[in-house]
This record gives C-alpha cells, sequence and structure tokens, in this order.
C-alpha cells in the first residue's frame, strides 16, 4: 500500500484475522480432543483424524489444505481493497453458515463475536478505498499503479 495509514489498517486488521484464525484453532480442538474413535468415525472426522489427530490443519468445509493461493493480490491498491472487501464478506456468509448449523451456544458467542469483527473490517477496508481514491488522480483512477506513475 502506498500510503502510511492504509498499512496501518492493513496490520491492524492482518493481526486480528491471525487471532481469528487462533480462536477458530482453539474451538476445533476444544469440540475434538476427547472424541472417542466411534465418535470420530460417526462424525466423518476420520479421514482427517488419521493425518492429523486433533491437530489444528486449516481446512475448508471441504476439507481442502488452507494454500495461499487462495489469496488474490495484484499489487494495485484498489484492485487489492476490493478483494479485501470481498474476503470480509466472504467471511461474514462463512460465520453464518455455521451459525444455521451449530447448537453449542458457547461456539455460537465465538462465532457471534468473529463476524462481528469481519464486518468492522469491511468497514476499514472501506475507509482505506476512500482514502486511496482520495488520493489519487481523478483522471487516472481506473490506471492508477505506482511504479508506472513517473514520468
Amino acid at each position: 500500500m502506498p500510503y502510511p495509514e492504509l498499512k496501518a489498517i492493513l496490520t491492524d486488521i492482518g493481526t486480528e484475522e491471525l487471532a481469528h484464525l487462533e480462536m477458530i484453532g482453539a474451538i476445533v480442538y476444544q469440540l475434538t480432543k476427547n472424541l472417542t474413535p466411534e465418535e470420530i468415525k460417526k462424525a466423518g472426522f476420520d479421514d482427517y483424524f488419521v493425518d492429523h489427530t486433533t491437530g489444528i490443519y486449516p481446512t475448508s468445509a471441504s476439507g481442502a489444505p488452507y494454500t495461499a493461493a487462495s489469496m488474490q493480490v495484484k499489487g494495485d491498491p484498489i484492485t487489492d481493497l476490493h478483494e479485501d472487501l470481498a474476503a470480509e464478506q466472504k467471511a461474514r456468509t462463512t460465520y453464518d453458515n455455521i451459525l444455521r448449523f451449530c447448537d453449542d451456544p458457547d461456539v455460537k458467542d465465538a462465532i457471534r463475536f468473529l463476524r462481528a469483527r469481519e464486518v468492522v473490517h469491511y468497514q476499514r477496508f472501506g475507509e482505506g478505498l476512500r482514502l486511496c481514491t482520495d488520493k489519487l488522480n481523478s483522471k487516472n483512477f481506473y490506471e492508477f499503479n505506482p511504479s508506472f506513475d513517473k514520468k
């Protein structure tokens, strides 16, 4: 990000997103640490258990492992902030879907907290987008690239 205030927003949100991962990991660990082999099989958790026991190995709900390839980055502030906004909405939707299936009140409380933070992150990225666009040359709004801006 070319502007210090945008770097600060990204640092704050990135730090908090890592904490979200830690919270989800702790929830999953607490829910699975005392499962019996029968409960593991009944839940369809046996393939995961064979590879990871009850260790936290980030995967999607379908079992696809987390990969940095899922991060969309173009190096253009406008494009990247729009990707960030979309990612926050996808996270919010995922939390909404978890809440539809979850019946544990303690887990639901934590998920509601995380969902609320995703909404705040969306708002912060929106602030960042406004800050960024306010600083751009309006004639060159969609062609902004700091490395090509030197004439």
